[in-house]
Order: structure tokens, then C-alpha cells, then sequence
């Protein structure tokens, strides 16, 4: 390298020298790299060759078990077989510092602007039919077309996603890697590495790829692409994109997990649990002040038994809007304090935690009231073999993909492809949940038959004995077009959540409004029933996220509050004596929601909530005891 090039490496291995070693790309090829990446020099084709195969030897072709497993591949006889190979006269040597390769990536994009992009990006569509081996003849995108390479770019995709940035920014981002990348083949014992850098310089994505073994001209060049994966049932299910195999042989139920996943998940979050006090007692006309970043609050609170402080160290509650972490220094030396969250509250909020509890009311299948959830990171194998059975039996395959943590819908997929399900696992925890196939839907005369969803802020008193209250108030959310389960990437038909979408239409009916609409829709199913329902859901809830002592539940801390917003949905189902009924469905437990329509529409919001949490003073206020 030239002493111009020796100056650079120490500031290109400070820029990427973390991520170089996350994917374990060894040292001695860093400063080539570095010196590729700066002159973007593809010198890939110098060593390599695309080959094309032919699925079946000629003297096998009158094998009939060749034939038939021939069948049982995706698109049999469709799509071409191609192949690596090393070309350079000399081979290729893995310490030679000089053999790591650029590979350019042809399409890179986020899931919900995937359809978007192929109908209009000059040549994208044809670039992806050419390269997945899918027919495509002429030059204006047609809707099958773009169809197939929605189904088949699963078997193509590769992942990363920005550790800086936004909630949205951070959401994953796909991306196909060129012709050549694309075109190398699967090994269990793969003769190179490959792993996405995002080149800061240039804000640009590359695949790197480098030889993990030396290499003969004629030898292929091939990646694991299950890589890291060393359990041999989670490798076949991560693999079975390219290798399809049935795993209808594993037990689907999904018992809860053991004590030692929720030790680790405390552990993991870094909360220190508090030690035992004694319930505080406060004086009757006691005015407590209280410490908040909460912009609502600060506007909205105006009980007179409450006053704000900018010390938190003088004050009597805390209000917090992040989350609260060492329990134990508080209640050793301010006992009395008290503050809006609980130990171990993310049991309820984090949505692989929430599927986990929730099995203490309906066992392995879980309680009827939460859609039937799979943790992907720690139940792919039963998810699939769920998957095949219901499959087999014909039965609606519709699921939604959920990161573990993030709300407004962000980085939410539905899809009915087993293979988008599994790739999904690469790019953040997730889980997977049934996805609500017969939902009680709302007649919006603009548009006709919508989904809705609704809203209930809990408000979490104390746990032992439990007093669980809920809000007389709920909020509704709809979807702007008519449900039909298909176009499951048109957003505004299958999601309701339109307040962060910009112009979008936000249909707003309050529940006044809502409840004699949704009556005269539907005559035999009163409110109050369906709302009796709903709180008995809330009810089992919060006492299976109660009933084992922390970290296996909520944390029993007498000085702790909380309210959390609730968001359901209703389905139909039948009842055990076979009436059709409106079972609800918890879909998630938010932490510190926004509380912007409840203030703007119910000003004296943030005092009941206080009132009744701190003062004990709910018979006053807008609030319903439900526990």
C-alpha cells in the first residue's frame, strides 16, 4: 500500500473495524479491503466464473426417484441451476491479503416499499425475474410477475440494519446482491465467507467476501447459508427455503419456558430487583411532588394535591418516560418514593414475554384471548411443523411478523409464505402470531366493511392483592379499505395505525359515537357484553403476569403505579356450546403510552390516573375496578 494508503487504514479500521470483527472477517485483509472499497475495485470476475448446470445427468434422467424428488423443488424445471467457480489459472490462497472481493448489491429495499419499487424502477423487474429463473417477457411490469419475485426473493434476500438512527430508521433493511452473489451456492462445509459492510465513506452497502480455505481452479465457491447456526434441527428449518423437508415429526405445543430464560431476561435488561418494604403510609392531606419528562403530564395534571419539582431528588413520585432500572437502590434508601412502573414489567409489554405468561391461563395452545404466538428465535422448529400441519389439513395460513419491541406497527409484516417467515428471523428478534382471519369488522359508510382495533388504558394499582382498574374511556382506530385477506402489503387495508403515517386519513369515532353504531351493526351482540368479555381477558391477564414472584412475574414493589394501554382486536369464534361469538384478542401491553387523545378529549385524564393510583381516591374518577 502506499504511504498515502497506510494513513487511511487506521481511520478506516476506527470507522469499521467493530463491524469487520462482528462478522469475523480476519484482519490480514483489511487493508486491502480498505483500498477496494475507496477505489471500488470489482476485481471478482479476475478469479471467478458463472456456470451454468443442468439439474439432472443424462444417465439419470430415467430414474423415476430423481424425477420425483425433481418435482417436490420449488418451480420444477423453471429456474436455472448456476454456479461459482474459482477460474484464476493460479487458484486461490486464503493468505494471500489481497483475496477478498466486492460483490454490488442489485436491489436494496425495505419490505413494504418492495412492490412499489418493482412497478416502478426502470428495469428492476426484469433485472429480479432474470436473475430468480422466473419468465418475464416484455417490458411493462404485470402484476404476476411482480407476484413471483415477492414469493421467491426470500430464497435471494441477505439482511442488516443500522444500529444509529431513528425507530424507522432502524428498521431492517433487504438486499439482493449482484448476479454473481446471488448465483453462489449453499455448502454445510462452504469454501468462503460473506457478510454485509456499509461502506460509512460512501453511506453505501457491499457484500464482502473472502476464502476460508485455499482453492483449486475448477473448485466452487460456496457459503453456509444458515451461517452460525451449529443446532442441527434449527439449521434444517433455517435452511428450508433452499432445502424444503417436512418437520411435522417436532411437537408444536409450546410449553412455557424454564426460570432460568426469565433470570437471563432480567439479567439481559439490567434491573436490580428491589428489597422488601413495608407498604408507605402517607398523611391524609399530604400534596406530593412529583418529578416528570412527561410533556403530557406537566400540561394536564392540575389535582391540587400534586405539584411539579425539577429536584428529583426532594420528590415524593416519579413519573418517569424511560425505563426505570435499580429497584433495589430506591427502596433501600427512598422506600417511600413512589414511581409509574414496576419490576419485570416488560413480562406484559415485551411481546415474546406476553406469549410466554399468557400460557399459564391456556396451557401450551395458550388462552383463547391472545392470537396462538411462536417465538421464532426459541420455537422455529414447532412454528413450522404447526405451520405444515394446519397446511395440511387445508386450514387459513395468514401470520404476522412482529419485532419483540417495537410499536406503531414498524418493521410488521403479513405474509402466508413459510420461507418470508423464516428469513424474517435474520434481521431482529421476532415472533410470529396467527393472524386474525375472521375479524368483527366495522361499517364505515365512505369505505365498507373495515378492521378496527380498540384501546383500553389499564390503570395497575398493586399486585399483591391485585387491584387492576381500566379507563371508562376507549379509543378505536380503523383501517382505510375494505378487509379482504389478499394485498396483504396494502397497509391501509390490514393495519389500523394511520396517526404516524403521513397523508394518510385518520378516521376518528369516539366511543359514544361507537357503541350505538357498532349496536345497530350488530343487534344481538350487545356492548356491554362484549366489554364484560374484554375486561375478564384484561382480568386473567394481569393475574397469570402476577401469580410467580419475580423474575417470573411482576414484581410485587409496594411504591410502584402503572397504567398501560391495551390494544385489542375482536374476532369471531364459536363457544363451547357452539354459538358464534366476539372472542377478543390482546395483540399487545404498551408501556407509557400516548395519552395525547385522552387529554385532548377527557382533560381531567392525568387527574384520575393519579388520584386513583397515588391518593387511592378512584370512586371520584373515570375509572372501573376490574380486579
Amino acid at each position: 500500500m502506499s504511504a498515502d494508503g497506510e494513513e487511511e487504514l487506521p481511520a478506516f479500521v476506527a470507522l469499521h473495524g467493530a463491524a469487520l470483527r462482528a462478522s469475523g472477517v480476519p484482519a490480514r485483509y483489511w487493508e486491502s479491503l480498505c483500498r477496494k472499497l475507496r477505489s471500488e475495485v470489482f476485481d471478482a470476475g479476475d478469479y471467478f466464473g458463472i456456470m451454468q448446470v443442468e439439474e439432472v445427468d443424462e444417465e439419470e434422467e430415467g430414474d423415476e426417484e430423481m424425477e420425483e424428488e425433481l418435482k417436490k423443488k420449488p418451480n420444477p424445471g423453471n429456474e436455472p441451476c448456476f454456479k461459482v467457480i474459482v477460474t484464476n489459472e493460479n487458484g486461490l490462497q486464503a493468505s494471500n491479503p489481497n483475496n477478498i472481493f466486492l460483490i454490488d448489491h442489485a436491489w436494496t429495499y425495505r419490505v413494504e416499499h418492495a412492490r412499489q419499487q418493482l412497478l416502478q424502477v426502470p428495469g428492476l423487474l426484469h433485472r429480479m425475474t432474470n436473475l430468480m429463473g422466473i419468465d418475464f417477457h416484455g417490458e411493462i411490469p404485470d402484476e404476476g410477475s411482480i407476484e413471483q419475485v415477492l414469493q421467491e426473493m426470500w430464497k435471494y434476500n441477505q439482511t442488516y440494519q443500522l444500529s444509529q438512527g431513528t425507530a424507522e430508521e432502524k428498521v431492517p433493511v433487504w438486499y439482493i446482491m449482484d448476479e454473481f452473489g446471488s448465483r453462489i451456492q449453499h455448502s454445510d462445509q462452504p469454501s468462503f465467507a460473506a457478510a454485509p459492510l456499509f461502506y460509512i465513506p460512501q453511506q453505501i452497502a457491499y457484500t464482502v467476501l473472502w476464502p476460508l480455505r485455499d482453492l483449486e481452479t475448477g473448485d466452487e465457491v460456496t457459503r453456509d447459508y444458515a451461517y452460525g447456526e451449529t443446532d442441527r434441527l434449527i439449521r434444517k428449518c433455517a435452511l428450508l427455503p433452499w432445502v424444503p423437508t417436512e418437520v411435522l415429526d417436532v411437537n408444536s405445543f409450546t410449553p412455557e419456558p424454564s426460570d432460568e430464560y426469565y433470570q437471563a431476561i432480567l439479567t439481559e435488561n439490567k434491573e436490580k430487583l428491589p428489597v422488601t418494604i413495608n407498604p408507605p403510609v402517607y398523611d391524609k392531606e399530604k400534596v406530593f411532588k412529583v418529578f416528570t419528562d412527561i410533556q403530557q403530564v406537566l400540561n394536564n395534571l392540575t389535582h391540587p394535591r400534586f405539584v411539579f419539582t425539577d429536584d428529583e431528588g426532594e420528590a415524593d413520585i416519579l413519573y418517569n418516560f424511560s425505563h426505570f432500572k435499580d429497584y433495589r437502590k430506591l427502596s433501600e434508601e427512598r422506600p417511600e418514593v413512589m414511581l409509574n412502573q414496576f419490576p419485570c414489567e416488560n413480562l406484559l409489554t415485551v411481546k415474546d414475554c406476553l406469549a410466554s405468561i399468557s400460557r399459564r391461563a391456556g396451557g401450551p395452545e395458550g388462552p383463547r384471548w391472545l392470537p396462538r404466538t411462536f417465538n421464532l428465535q426459541t420455537e422455529l422448529p414447532q412454528f413450522i411443523s404447526y405451520f405444515q400441519q394446519r397446511d395440511r389439513r387445508g386450514e387459513d395460513n395468514h401470520w404476522i411478523c412482529k419485532p419483540w419491541n417495537l410499536a406503531r406497527s414498524l418493521d410488521t409484516h403479513i405474509t402466508n409464505n413459510l420461507n418470508n417467515i423464516i428469513r424474517h428471523r435474520e434481521s431482529s428478534p421476532k415472533v410470529v402470531c396467527k393472524y386474525i382471519e375472521n375479524p368483527v369488522l366495522f361499517h364505515r359508510e365512505d369505505v365498507g366493511m373495515v378492521k378496527f382495533d380498540v384501546r383500553y388504558v389499564v390503570l395497575l394499582r398493586a399486585i399483591n392483592p391485585l387491584r387492576l382498574y381500566v379507563y371508562d374511556v376507549f379509543w378505536l382506530r380503523f383501517s382505510n379499505r375494505a378487509f379482504s385477506l389478499d394485498d396483504l402489503d396494502d397497509y391501509e387495508k390490514h393495519f389500523t395505525v394511520m396517526n404516524y403515517a403521513p397523508g394518510v386519513t385518520l378516521k376518528q369515532v369516539h366511543c359514544e359515537e361507537f357503541i350505538p353504531l357498532f349496536e345497530k351493526q350488530y343487534p344481538e351482540y350487545p356492548w356491554t357484553t362484549v366489554q364484560a368479555n374484554i375486561f375478564k381477558a384484561f382480568a386473567e391477564l394481569f393475574q397469570v403476569a402476577s401469580a410467580k414472584p419475580a423474575p417470573l412475574g411482576i414484581c410485587d414493589y409496594p411504591s410502584s403505579r402503572a397504567i398501560y394501554a391495551i390494544d385489542l382486536m375482536l374476532k369471531w369464534d364459536t363457544s363451547r356450546d357452539g354459538k358464534r361469538i366476539m372472542q377478543p384478542q390482546i395483540l399487545e401491553v404498551n408501556f407509557n403510552p400516548d395519552c395525547d387523545r385522552a387529554c385532548k378529549y377527557h382533560p381531567t385524564f392525568f387527574n384520575d390516573v393519579f388520584s386513583t393510583l397515588f391518593l387511592d381516591e378512584a370512586d371520584s374518577c373515570h375509572v372501573t375496578c376490574i380486579v
